[in-house]
């Protein structure tokens, strides 16, 4: 039965591509990011960031190449620089180590969706689906997750309306696209969900 309507956990263990760099302070702790490589079963390779504090940092003396392992949750926050991408996807660890072992990446997620679906065929036939999942977060903030899928489970999330409660499993995933920006391109990053199973919640489960 389900029990949590605003599941938020991802985890991650690959390899750290390059050192920790200064992010954010919030409330009095420095926070840095950690640029991570996860494998994929296919021989792809995902790109993710993992925001850490220090605290969580100190004592690894962590370096390019080392094995690592981060349970946590994704976040997002929206980019108004006007530099790269609009809206900024990573990682919020809640425990981060050391650690050698098959590469993996596993989310779960539950939440409201707050968009309507975008279901569209690329040109070569397959059929695919975007959404927006909210997921709320404490003190009345929430997560917007961009969340992709494929096939017949494409077919299925497009029939979904705004409002629907919903609970995923899957996997958070890079992907590199080019964007004209001006009178040039740019290569850029975006970071979805790649929803591998769904369910809807039932409509007993609401927030109180």
């Amino acid at each position: 039965m389900l029990s949590n309507r605003n599941e938020n956990k991802v985890l991650l263990r690959g390899r750290l591509e390059a050192l920790p760099a200064p992010s954010h302070t919030n409330h009095g702790v420095l926070y840095s990011v950690l640029p991570m490589v996860v494998r994929r079963l296919s021989g792809a390779e995902d790109r993710l960031n993992v925001v850490a504090s220090e605290a969580q940092l100190e004592g690894l003396a962590l370096k390019p190449g080392d094995g690592l392992t981060v349970r946590g949750e994704v976040r997002t926050f929206n980019n108004r620089s006007g530099v790269g991408s609009r809206l900024v996807v990573s990682v919020f660890a809640r425990e981060l180590t050391r650690e050698e072992g098959e590469d993996e990446n596993s989310l779960e997620l539950s939440g409201t969706l707050c968009k309507p679906p975008s279901l569209r065929t690329t040109p070569l036939g397959r059929t695919i689906c975007d959404m927006i999942l909210a997921v709320n977060r404490r003190y009345g903030r929430a997560d917007y997750l961009p969340c992709i899928a494929w096939g017949s489970l494409a077919h299925r999330c497009g029939e979904l309306r705004v409002g629907d409660r919903l609970r995923l499993s899957g996997r958070l995933q890079s992907r590199t696209y080019t964007k004209v920006v001006e009178d040039h391109t740019e290569e850029r990053v975006a970071f979805e969900v790649s929803i591998m199973s769904l369910e809807e919640e039932p409509e007993e489960f609401s927030d109180e």
